[in-house]
């Protein structure tokens, strides 16, 4: 004997209702500007975890500048390279840390390429955190390369006057220079077509910056009409800011010209940015 038992269908719900319910969801927050920052920062952390390679800039580069300079150069210009690194120093951690700004601006350009900038466009976030996470992540970039250069100048024989608290603030200027220069690379990985286009003008930048500065010698050894340039360069003036303070002093002018260009780049660099990028 088969038992039939008979089965009450529900009336299907209205759009209506459906629509009512949703809007009555509660929705997820949407994350603030710092939160948005942060994950975008760490997201180019991770990007070092995956591909360590990165980090031959960081290390044997600086690594490499130092021996080199110091032990073809210092007997030349110094009388000994014990003499010479006690100058080239801070000037060398200065070039080191600006140089590898430009690896900014590659990844920005790189992640156009990509198609994932796109993504980042669309996602309901403050519109600036992408372009500051990018600068954040490389924070550690230039506390890492500080950090070996200066473990390698103690090793050679460095001594700067000021201890460690006089490198630590010496280090934290560069830092806060970097942050603030590193948005004109961001600029032209916006501008520019290919990754390899955004190094050929960070490099044609960089070495006239770097070269024609108080980085390897004193510019008053340098032929007059050059020296109006190397005393107003930005790296001239943060390296005696930089120099000062790891010797234990304090350069008033270095430190306000160096606040000052910290200013400029990023009020200029980076309002120019964010318009590049809105308009993307």
């Amino acid at each position: 004997m088969t038992v039939t038992k008979e089965v009450e269908l529900l009336p299907a719900p209205k759009a209506e209702d459906l629509a009512a319910v949703l809007l009555e969801t509660e929705q997820p927050r949407r994350p603030s500007a710092l939160s948005a920052s942060l994950t975008f920062g760490w997201r180019a952390v991770l990007k070092i975890k995956h591909v360590p390679e990165q980090l031959f800039d960081v290390t044997a580069f600086p690594i490499m500048m130092i021996l080199m300079f110091t032990y073809l150069f210092g007997g030349a210009l110094a009388g000994s390279p014990g003499e010479y690194i006690q100058y080239l120093l801070p000037g060398i951690t200065v070039t080191s840390v600006v140089m590898i700004t430009m690896y900014t601006g590659v990844a920005v350009n790189t992640d156009i390429e990509k198609g994932v900038f796109d993504r980042f466009r669309t996602l309901p976030i403050w519109r600036p955190a992408p372009m500051v996470g990018y600068i954040l992540g490389d924070l550690l970039r230039y506390v890492l390369a500080s950090t070996v250069i200066m473990v390698v100048g103690l090793i050679l024989g460095f001594r700067p006057g000021g201890g460690f608290v006089g490198v630590v603030l010496g280090v934290a200027v560069l830092v806060a220079f970097s942050f603030a220069f590193s948005w004109i690379w961001t600029m032209f990985g916006l501008l520019m077509r290919s990754e390899k286009s955004v190094m050929g003008i960070s490099m044609l930048v960089l070495f006239p910056l770097t070269f024609l500065s108080n980085v390897y010698v004193d510019p008053a050894t340098m032929p007059s009409w050059l020296q109006p340039f190397v005393n107003v360069n930005p790296i001239s003036k943060l390296v005696e800011a930089v120099r000062a303070l790891m010797a234990g002093g304090f350069d008033q002018d270095a430190m306000l010209w160096t606040l000052g260009y910290v200013v400029v780049f990023t009020a200029v660099f980076g309002a120019w940015t964010m318009r590049l990028y809105n308009r993307k």
